[in-house]
């Protein structure tokens, strides 16, 4: 889902948008779904809202910037460290890092990639 004409928008609610959810890939337990609002590009950084309801899925990332808006949860690295998922927490993610996400409560987030 795209929003149209976002360059013309100088405000947008990110925790009001709303977010059409399909299953989640890479489902370890629960039934997870997710969600993405393409929110368009700045200097050719892509922007968008992301969103996942509890449960646990395993990911391989992309080149990523985050901050979570909404929600709690914990990201498992493959080397063991973990970061908290708590609204305003910012998180950097590599491409190719093998993580494991479990959602503890619906989690949105605003990303650039």
């Amino acid at each position: 889902m795209t929003v149209p004409d976002l360059p013309i928008a100088r405000l947008v609610d990110a925790t009001a948008l709303a977010v059409e959810h399909e299953p989640a890939d890479g489902v370890v337990s629960g039934t997870p779904s997710v969600g993405v609002v393409e929110l368009g590009t700045f200097k050719e950084v892509e922007l968008g809202i992301w969103e996942i309801t509890p449960g646990v899925v395993r990911d391989v990332e992309a080149d990523e910037l985050f901050v979570v808006l909404e929600g709690e949860g914990t990201v498992r690295f493959e080397d063991g460290s973990e970061v908290e998922l708590v609204p305003g927490a910012i998180v950097r993610l590599h491409e190719g890092e093998r993580t494991e996400w479990t959602i503890r409560t619906r989690l949105r987030k605003v990303y650039l990639a």
